[in-house]
């Protein structure tokens, strides 16, 4: 072998692996991982089948006993493997080796796809509880950040252009209950998604007569997994289900990075992810600062997208076996939970200490001379007058302030149909930006308490 980097993706590149995922992931899914829970659920179901009288317990024990994975030869398994498509049928080859007479009763009345599929669920328990954590880690995070900021007035934005007033803390408030929505979903999910299959061949279990549904319950018992109320060898919705949820986390982390990337910008300078010496550094311009964790996590989030994309093609399977989609699975579900705790991972850094420059946001919210409150002119206008006249005078009024570069409130004062109906000290008083703030700071406070924090 190589003694050189011979990686080809960027999950187990030694440049990039923990840039797009995190070593704890990575290793739930690894192949020694995997083989281990094929090896896992091929001894609970000796175990199980000992329990409902099935095999000899005798049988049973030696299976549990004497199955060693770190004793495989690995290189055989990946010939034979590539060679019969699957790889249960070379595991049981090496396991029943292993357990000598025993061996005979490895695998009794399975199917390849029940050991595969199962194995796969714990492997989604695993990484689901990663998920579980680094959510409730972030939803910490942010709402920490959304109480500090609660007030801090700075300019909202539609179609990327000043619109009305909010708070930071009102815009963190508004990523966390997205995040509060995730959890919830993880919390739903999980009892449909963590359950065991085994079915046999076609799903009948006919290699176990009358005992089938006994086996079928006993070896989720031993692995703590539901029990199936009907085989899902071609019923694939809960796996499309788990990594459609990570497109939905990811898809929020997205969100999240756009607006810091944007914020970070030079124009912009309100927002700035935490100072490390040499991170997002610039080969060429010294005073680069670049958002490296947010252009991470937006890249991740289209990458799980498609993903997502794949699982639900993945769930038009033909008959009682799939011909193909299934093994789309093999690619999708654990770039998707790699990717999906890397972009976690960035979050947690970059939000975690994230630099608020609320100087600067006043400064951005001051920008437009008092343009980004006209609603508010206008509505104070409006029983006077009627509220599309009071629309038409300030427009007005917007024009002129342009134009000639005069404040809101100057362009306002100098326009009789304003100036006879209300006094300059309220024209001053509607054109202050942060007097203009609606709900905004109560609304973090209904996030805040939306959920036991």
């Amino acid at each position: 072998m190589s003694a050189f980097p011979t990686s080809t993706t960027v999950f187990d590149s030694v440049l990039f692996r923990d840039a797009f995922g995190t070593r704890e992931m990575r290793e739930v899914f690894s192949d020694l991982r995997l083989i281990s829970r094929y090896a896992e659920v091929e001894v609970a179901l000796a175990k199980a089948e000992a329990r409902c009288g099935v095999i000899p317990a005798e049988a049973a024990e030696e299976i549990a006993k004497r199955t060693d994975v770190a004793a495989l030869d690995f290189d055989l398994l990946r010939q034979e493997t590539d060679n019969v498509g699957y790889p249960i049928l070379p595991l049981v080859h090496q396991m029943a080796k292993q357990c000598g007479e025993a061996g005979r009763y490895v695998h009794w009345g399975a199917t390849t796809q029940d050991i595969m599929d199962t194995a796969v669920v714990l492997q989604l328990r695993d990484g689901l509880k990663i998920i579980e954590d680094d959510l409730a880690a972030l939803r910490g995070i942010l709402a920490d950040l959304a109480k500090r900021h609660r007030n801090t007035p700075m300019a909202g934005r539609t179609h990327l252009q000043q619109a009305l007033p909010v708070t930071f803390g009102y815009k963190v408030a508004i990523w966390l209950a997205m995040f509060d929505r995730h959890a919830e979903r993880l919390a739903e999910l999980k009892p449909r998604v963590l359950v065991g299959q085994f079915a046999g061949a076609a799903g009948t279990l006919a290699s176990l007569g009358d005992n089938g549904f006994e086996v079928q319950q006993a070896l989720c018992e031993e692995l703590g997994l539901g029990v199936p109320v009907s085989t899902w060898h071609v019923a694939r919705d809960g796996f499309a289900e788990t990594v459609n949820f990570l497109a939905l986390v990811t898809g929020s982390l997205g969100k999240i990075a756009f607006d810091i990337m944007i914020m970070a910008s030079t124009e912009f300078g309100e927002v700035y992810e935490p100072f490390v010496k040499g991170r997002g550094a610039s080969s060429t311009m010294p005073q680069k600062r670049n958002p490296i964790s947010a252009e991470l996590m937006l890249a991740a989030s289209k990458a799980v997208r498609q993903h997502a994309g794949l699982m639900l093609d993945a769930m038009v399977q033909d008959f009682e076996r799939a011909t193909g989609p299934w093994h789309a699975e093999w690619m999708a579900i654990p770039e998707s939970f790699v990717l999906s705790a890397g972009a976690l991972h960035q979050a947690k850094f970059a939000l975690g200490g994230l630099i608020v420059d609320e100087k600067r946001m006043a400064v951005n919210l001051d920008i437009s001379r008092g343009l980004i409150v006209a609603e508010a002119v206008m509505m104070g206008l409006a029983p006077a007058i009627g509220r599309q006249e009071a629309h038409d005078v300030v427009y007005d009024a917007c024009r002129v302030a342009n134009d000639k570069g005069l404040t809101l409130a100057e362009a306002l004062a100098a326009d009789a149909r304003v100036a006879d109906r209300i006094d300059r000290a309220t024209i001053d008083r509607l054109t202050v930006p942060k007097n203009y703030l609606g709900l905004a700071p109560q609304m973090v406070d209904r996030v805040l308490a939306s959920v036991k924090r």
